[in-house]
């Protein structure tokens, strides 16, 4: 579509969903235990480094408003950053560290929570038993892999979709209406093994409209029934670019992946290639477009793809061959 046509109209924001009062609407046993001890730092904090509460409480902006608990700083922040505007700029996050780790911050929980008492198994009965150490050691190893978080340079030329997930893509799909788009679309679907990175980025720059979470059942991701049974997020995006097309990204869990992480609430702005989130364990990553005459598949089902990177569509800019630099 050229850029001398009738503009098009912007989306209205849709407000975020009742169902969606956590960053982790899913909940689990790790979320809860990280919830128990944010309440015990908090007192500590208040009790013995009220210093500290301050100045944190004067380098705070925005508003506190709609946080379910206390916000003293940045840590408070993990599961509901989605539910108020508060914030702490980069220099003043003393935790600012923690995004510069090669594993996914969303995960960082459960890796301390699993990853230290297997490294303490693998200790103990490796001295005693050397050669029975592999047994805690494999365990303990594929829970650092599978919370990596591995740097990915992301192509910048215009009219470019980059994967949403990493994996293998497991259908590629035209449907002739989707309601959000508003017309035809191509559904791609991406399949997460328990062994692929599972932090989801956005796929083009953009501006999230609207949020949908639903329960539902944890059919294998790998059957084509489980986007529509299982537990999902639907996140309904809208270009930051005329014509301002609509798309959908929409994390569904798996037979093990139980909890899906989505930090963004309508309004967010994000560039091609920002994380958006993560599904811990296996699961399914569904990225819907529309399809005009302009735009071009890249992937076909059994290719492997990986988030920011790949290239998965692409569209035609103002006449030129799609994703031709301008």
């Amino acid at each position: 579509m050229s850029t001398t046509e009738t503009p098009v109209e912007r989306m209205k924001l849709e407000p975020m969903p009742e169902n969606i009062r956590s960053v982790q609407p899913g909940g689990g046993v790790c979320y809860q235990i990280e919830l128990a001890w944010g309440r015990w730092r908090r007192w500590l904090l208040k009790h013995f480094w009220s210093g500290y509460v301050a100045r944190m409480a004067a380098l705070r902006q925005g508003s506190t408003d709609g946080a379910p608990h206390e916000i003293l700083d940045p840590r408070d922040l993990k599961y509901c950053c989605n539910q108020c505007t508060c914030h702490w700029r980069p220099e003043d996050d003393p935790f600012a560290w923690r995004e510069r780790l090669p594993f996914a911050r969303w995960g960082l929980a459960e890796l301390q929570l699993i990853g230290w008492p297997l490294l303490a198994l693998t200790l103990v009965v490796g001295y005693f038993f050397w050669y029975l150490a592999w047994i805690p050691a494999v365990p303990l190893g594929w829970v650092v892999w599978f919370f990596r978080d591995p740097p990915r340079q992301i192509p910048r030329e215009p009219g470019l979709l980059v994967s949403p997930a990493d994996g293998r893509v497991v259908s590629v799909d035209r449907l002739e209406h989707d309601e959000f788009v508003g017309g035809p679309v191509v559904r791609i679907g991406i399949f997460l093994s328990i062994f692929n990175v599972h932090l989801n980025r956005m796929p083009c720059d953009c501006r999230v409209i609207e949020l949908r979470y639903e329960k539902g059942d944890f059919v294998s991701a790998t059957r084509p029934e489980s986007a529509l049974r299982n537990e999902n997020i639907w996140i309904g995006i809208e270009e930051a670019q005329v014509p301002y097309r609509r798309m959908v990204v929409r994390p569904i869990a798996g037979a093990v992946a139980r909890r899906i992480v989505c930090p963004l609430r309508p309004g967010d702005e994000l560039k091609r290639g920002e994380k958006i989130g993560m599904i811990k364990l296996g699961s399914r990553t569904e990225l819907i477009v529309p399809e005009t005459p302009d735009l071009r598949v890249d992937v076909a089902v059994g290719r492997r793809v990986k988030a920011g990177r790949t290239v998965v569509a692409r569209y035609d800019i103002d006449g030129q061959e799609p994703g031709t630099p301008s």
